[in-house]
């Protein structure tokens, strides 16, 4: 990141369920480029603690007690972002739930709306209410943590599966209504090792693993690294694009 390559400096982003996995990964890599880091976590003790650490790091973090599937929480959590920093550049969502996993005829209608929720209503609610101070700012990126499932379909996670796609929809249609000063793209991410993969049936890890050629699952930090440059100048002339992040199970 020398000579400017993939710089953030006078940035300020927001990332989504910052206080852990994918999403503590970015706010590190962000940081470590010169941006200033606001942690929206509905897990405050968690996420203040990883605030803390960014900023022994050297960074400008802060954590921001946010439930993401409320557009009122998300609007007290954007003002109290303001009053920390002078306006929001980027914005990564990234909080999410992996559901229940199960065939369809055994799924509640809580089951569907849960993972929906979180996953994808979440995201419309906080590109709303983050274009407006972007657009104060001049202009933004963001980035959209999807996911291949929802390029290819897991069984036994339709929710999840849904939810994902709707997110790669999302950031599509997203893309073109606020261009040209506003880019928006979304990562594809395969198995990563997070907490999330902990809570999946050892049936759902072994058919998604089976498919990645790289024979591993993704690390966070190599997520992040996409992340990061999306979110970058790097990226001036890419917006409404899915990256996958796949090990190779997707080729196409």
């Amino acid at each position: 990141m020398q000579n400017g390559f993939l710089r953030l400096d006078g940035r300020w982003a927001i990332v989504t369920g910052g206080a852990r996995g994918i999403g503590l990964a970015t706010a590190k890599r962000l940081a470590g480029a010169g941006a200033g880091i606001l942690l929206w976590d509905i897990d405050s003790a968690t996420a203040n603690q990883a605030a803390a650490t960014l900023r022994e790091d050297g960074g400008d973090a802060w954590a921001v007690d946010v439930d993401v599937t409320s557009p009122e929480s998300i609007a007290e959590g954007l003002a109290d972002s303001l009053e920390r920093c002078p306006g929001v550049d980027l914005l990564v969502n990234n909080a999410g739930i992996p559901g229940t996993s199960a065939p369809i005829t055994d799924l509640s209608d809580g089951d569907w709306d849960q993972v929906v929720l979180s996953d994808l209503t979440s995201v419309f609610y906080c590109c709303r209410a983050l274009v407006g101070a972007m657009r104060a700012r001049g202009g933004g990126s963001i980035v959209n943590i999807a996911s291949v499932t929802g390029k290819e379909g897991n069984p036994g996670q339709i929710p999840y599966t849904v939810a994902k796609a709707g997110v790669i929809a999302l950031t599509k249609a997203l893309a073109k209504e606020v261009a040209p000063h506003i880019r928006v793209n979304c990562v594809a991410p395969a198995l990563t090792r997070t907490r999330l993969l902990d809570e999946l049936p050892p049936e759902v890890v072994d058919y998604a693993l089976e498919k990645i050629v790289l024979g591993r699952v993704a690390e966070p930090a190599e997520v992040a690294s996409v992340v990061h440059f999306l979110a970058a100048d790097d990226a001036s002339f890419v917006t409404g694009q899915c990256y996958d992040i796949s090990g190779g199970r997707s080729s196409y």
